[in-house]
């Protein structure tokens, strides 16, 4: 919740944005999963590929290439909604570029950029796969020097780690790695043939697949409409497992529902309450990786995010304020300052929060 607060309050400016959606091939999705590394460069490939796509279309404007920046907020989400480990990225992106203004004393300017065309999705997404096999081929996971995709059975994971590895691997491929069920499919619940609400499924709008990957960019938020924004990106923020639909049923099974069928008409998947943990295991970042990525303009060491990002004097308690935190309270006691702005009635109920000057309200 802090940090869709401060992405929507704090970081994204008040410019149109698009949400950019990358999935990768399953033997990818562990591989990922088990590097840092290798996550961080497959990221870098999405987001620089997205973010040469909207300083192309500002240079055939006569803008500098030189003089622009992108901007996005990555989330890196690693489970689907089967609980199996399915990592893949949704790229908050900026819809335009800015324009460094600085040489001339000028504040940056934004250049809003034209919604991307089935075209150019596909050819990003294009893109998106050829550089990650490349690099792929660089690393050791696929052959060289040839043109199929053949992995060469790299897996550092299953030297060091076995069981986490046998782990994942089974959560990436949705089949059970220990326990009575080990090799099995996950079991699922609903027919599997269909079900009567199915429609035909095409591509759809801005929607490309390609060599196992995935793109989906057909969502889009207009600069005045944040609550939109804020709720798109408290999905994409959003944990793994919703509570609602999990339950027990008489066998002391857990059925987890979907929130809608898949196309073979599967409603949910039942798990032992070992397997459900099995599950959440291999959904669990490794140490020291982070799922919120900043890039282009939003990146900490940009020289422009300081003049671009909202007011950062203005503080969010319900209604908006322009009043600096009174002297001694750090940005990890919001709720003291919270009760500092109302009446002095309810002082009360924070005594633990320490001495805080007079509420303004009352003077």
């Amino acid at each position: 919740m802090q940090t869709i607060s401060h992405l929507v309050e704090r970081v994204i400016p008040w410019v149109p944005t698009r949400q950019w959606v990358v999935s990768v091939p399953v033997p990818l999705r562990y591989w990922m999963a088990s590097s840092q590394d290798l996550t961080a460069q497959v990221h870098t490939i999405i987001r620089t590929t997205i973010g040469k796509y909207y300083v192309h279309q500002a240079v055939t404007r006569g803008v500098p290439r030189d003089q622009v920046q992108p901007g996005s907020v990555t989330f890196i989400q690693r489970f689907g909604s089967a609980i199996n480990l399915n990592l893949h990225f949704h790229c908050v992106f900026l819809e335009g570029v800015y324009l460094d203004r600085t040489e001339a004393g000028l504040n940056p300017r934004f250049v809003k950029a034209e919604p991307p065309s089935d075209a150019d999705i596909a050819k990003s997404l294009q893109k998106i796969s050829h550089r990650v096999i490349r690099k792929l081929r660089r690393l050791g996971y696929l052959e060289a020097g040839s043109e199929a995709a053949v992995a060469t059975g790299y897996d550092p994971l299953l030297d060091n780690e076995p069981e986490l590895a046998r782990t994942m691997a089974a959560s990436v491929r949705q089949r059970i790695a220990f326990g009575e069920h080990a090799g099995e499919k996950v079991r699922r619940i609903g027919s599997g043939f269909g079900y009567e609400g199915e429609r035909p499924e095409l591509t759809g709008p801005r929607c490309a697949s390609v060599n196992g990957f995935s793109l989906h960019a057909n969502t889009n938020i207009p600069a005045h409409r944040r609550d939109q924004l804020e709720r798109l990106i408290r999905c994409t923020a959003r944990g793994a497992v919703s509570l609602e639909r999990l339950m027990e049923d008489d066998r002391g099974d857990l059925a987890y529902m979907f929130t809608r069928p898949w196309s073979d008409g599967t409603t949910g998947i039942k798990l032992s309450p070992l397997e459900l943990l099995e599950k959440l295991a291999a959904t669990v970042p490794l140490p020291r990786v982070h799922l919120v990525r900043y890039g282009g303009c939003l990146a900490p060491h940009s020289t422009l995010r300081a003049a671009i990002i909202p007011n950062a004097s203005r503080v969010w308690t319900g209604i908006r304020l322009e009043l600096a935190p009174p002297t001694g309270i750090g940005a990890g006691c919001w709720a003291a300052y919270l009760i500092w702005i109302w009446p002095p009635v309810l002082f009360a109920d924070v005594a633990h929060c320490g001495s805080l000057p007079p509420s303004p309200m009352s003077r």
